[in-house]
């Protein structure tokens, strides 16, 4: 199972829903959104939504950044 990390700032460009929505359709892909500071969350149904500071600290995001497949910054 592939998985894919997306960290998502405030000023994230409109792609980031498009290439998410698509990591989301293939087959068995485990897609998990942080949320950094000023971001809102994308309107991408069947991610996991985290925001740093309130769902995890430094150190987990560290252990999601080692433990995805793709990490992918916007």
């Amino acid at each position: 199972m592939r998985s894919f990390l997306h960290l998502v700032k405030g000023d994230s460009p409109p792609l980031a829903n498009a290439v998410i929505e698509r990591n989301l359709r293939e087959p068995g892909a485990r897609v998990t959104i942080v949320l950094l500071d000023g971001a809102r969350a994308p309107v991408s149904a069947g991610a996991a939504v985290k925001r740093l500071g309130l769902d995890l600290d430094y150190d987990a995001l560290l252990d999601l950044i080692f433990d995805s497949d793709h990490v992918v910054t916007w």
